[in-house]
Parts: structure tokens; sequence; C-alpha cells
């Protein structure tokens, strides 16, 4: 997995509509936080994204733009999306899994999908990384709200 301190890669992302989402888009305005999901039908992610909703205005308020990103394709990703009412923008990999892109994929037995978080400032600079094979384990609420703080502030407006 991608650490702290480390640029991240412009990932190749789309919405659940099908439009491109670029990260590097967010450069200079936002902090993105990318919550990997082990899959739409993991009942313990799902209960993270259901916290980092109720965390919504928090988050926001920091300029921190919230990913939901699932490995599923495009049409799961609209149907779980489809079944909530979620704050937040639901992602895919555009052209591959977008979670090998960051390094969240274990060999045990053959591949087992990680799930994690990812806080990157507005220079693309990975501020929060966490991933854990157990979905249990994945949601680092404390170093999520750690690292939000001390994000760096935006540079003031000429």
């Amino acid at each position: 997995m991608l650490e702290t301190g480390s640029v991240l890669p412009d990932l190749e992302l789309e919405d659940t509509t099908g439009r491109p989402v670029r990260l590097t888009d967010y450069r200079g305005s936002d902090n993105v936080l990318l919550y990997f999901m082990r899959s739409v039908t993991c009942p313990v992610c799902a209960m993270h994204v259901k916290d980092l909703a109720a965390r919504a205005a928090d988050l926001a308020g920091a300029d921190v733009r919230v990913l939901i990103v699932v490995p599923e394709g495009r049409s799961e990703a609209a149907a779980w999306q489809a079944g909530r009412d979620l704050p937040f923008q639901v992602v895919t990999g555009r052209h591959g899994s977008p979670h090998a892109a960051v390094g969240l994929m274990r060999k045990v037995f053959g591949a087992v999908q990680q799930s994690g978080s990812l806080l990157v400032d507005r220079a693309g600079v990975v501020r929060h990384a966490h991933s854990a094979t157990v979905p249990t384990g994945s949601y680092d609420r404390r170093g999520i709200t750690a690292a939000v703080a001390a994000l760096p502030l935006a540079d003031p407006l000429p």
C-alpha cells in the first residue's frame, strides 16, 4: 500500500454514471479521503461508510472530499449506491482495479481484497494510509481524524 509521505498516482476512476474521476482535478483545491471497501457486499465496510457519512459535515468543513472506492464494476456500484443516501461519490476503476493500483491486494491462498483508506492533501501527498485484510480493522477513525486535523491549511486567496 502507498505510504504516508508518498505522492498518490493519478488513479483512473469513474463514478456510477461513467464520468471519469481524476484525482489530479482536486489538486490545489480539495483534500481527498479515499475509503476502499472490500466489496459492496461487506457489511462491516458499509458500517464504516455510514460512520463517514455521519461525519460528512466535519470532513467538508476541513475541505476533505470523500470518495468511496469499490472494487466491483460500475453497475454493481450504482446498485449499491442507489440503496443508500450517501453524501459522497462512489467510484470504481476505469481500467482495472483501483485497489490494486494503490497496493490493496494481499496474496494469501490467491488474491484477497483488502480495504482501507488514504487521505491525500491538496498537493497530492498521502497524509494517512491504513489498510487491513480483515474488514473490522480497516477503518482507522482516530488516525483519519488526527490526519485531517494536521492537514496544511489552504493558501489564502490573493
